[in-house]
């Protein structure tokens, strides 16, 4: 018998699980959102997987190094396994700047399908949380069930400028408030 495909959680980092710190590169800036680990927790239980998508465009510009992001992502991880026992599938990211060519830099899917390819995840039972369009984007590209727009980092600057985009757009104050509608949707 085939295992059925997995539903996941696509979570931005900057802005949305974290303070958008621009450009970190020191893992002594990752400071979490209040309440981020136990949301992320609540949708783990629930049997989603959790996968980071950033666009680290700092690599590209040359501000700061690869090593550098791996130093914050993992100090990330850390807090969130520590503090409530969360554990990342998988953290993707582009390090290329806009104006460089990129195969998985949001609003392109390629990291999602990767995602659904090496994870086992059905896109269509699947939600993107985000604080900017490019992130809203990622998700309708890939086909996942409902795109979230948070108003952390840079969402609620977003929000009023969404235009024909909010019909199909959930919007909401941050990410435990998104796990909530994610769980509220799956019980109807």
């Amino acid at each position: 018998m085939v295992n059925p495909a997995s539903p996941a959680v696509f979570l931005d980092r900057d802005g949305t699980l974290m303070l958008e710190k621009e450009y970190l590169s020191d893992p002594r800036g990752v400071v979490l959102f209040a309440g981020v680990g136990r949301a992320l927790r609540s949708l783990m239980n629930a049997g989603y997987k959790l996968v980071i998508v950033t666009n680290q465009s700092g690599i590209g510009r040359g501000y700061y190094t690869e090593k550098d992001m791996h130093r914050v992502n993992d100090r990330l991880l850390e807090l969130l396994l520590v503090e409530d026992g969360v554990r990342i599938n998988k953290v993707y990211f582009a390090p290329e700047a806009p104006d460089q060519p990129s195969r998985g830099r949001k609003p392109s899917p390629e990291f999602l399908f990767d995602a659904r390819d090496e994870l086992g995840i059905d896109l269509g039972r699947s939600f993107m949380i985000g604080d900017k369009l490019a992130d809203l984007e990622c998700g309708w590209n890939a086909g996942v069930r409902q795109s979230i727009l948070v108003r952390t980092g840079y969402g609620a600057k977003l929000e009023p400028g969404l235009g024909a985009d909010a019909g199909r757009t959930v919007v909401v104050d941050d990410v435990p408030a998104a796990a909530e509608w994610i769980l509220a949707a799956d019980r109807h």
